[in-house]
């Protein structure tokens, strides 16, 4: 005899398998749908965070100490002393003055740090993994402020 039953109106109606397995089936399927929503609202949440998570930039201004054309680092030292060693890329843009004073608006990275070397510049770059990358190169000298006003 079944143990399990089903109450209609006073009397009870045992449950056959057929039953059973409905009832299971429901709750499985509704186990099912809980986990997927869940699963569902953890990938969003996932995308949506690494959506939303920029690069910060960050910016240093300081001397350019040395250029090493071959691992494409530049060495800028702050006004507090602190060596800063950035990679730079092809996609580092660069703004500021030529020798003659006249602005330039973009060049070649590796030609425009070899001739500043010793200058004062700012740079932009972002940081991953411990490694710094220029994003923007803008000479900071005065002869940079006198050919912007003019």
């Amino acid at each position: 005899m079944d143990l399990v039953a089903q109450i209609e109106g006073d009397n009870y109606v045992p449950i056959d398998n057929k039953s059973k397995r409905r009832i299971v089936m429901k709750v499985d399927s509704k186990r099912i749908s809980v986990l997927l929503a869940g699963l569902f609202v953890l990938v969003a949440a996932v995308a949506w965070q690494a959506a939303v998570a920029e690069d910060v930039v960050h910016a240093v201004s300081g001397i350019v100490k040395s250029v090493d054309k071959g691992t494409k680092t530049v060495v800028i030292t702050s006004a507090d002393g602190t060596d800063h060693a950035i990679k730079y890329t092809e996609q580092t843009t660069v703004k500021g003055v030529d020798a003659t004073g006249k602005a330039v608006a973009t060049g070649s990275v590796d030609t425009y740090l070899a001739a500043k070397q010793g200058a004062k510049v700012t740079v932009k770059y972002t940081e991953k993994g411990g490694e710094k990358t220029a994003v923007a190169i803008k000479d900071a000298s005065k002869a940079t402020a006198k050919a912007v006003t003019q």
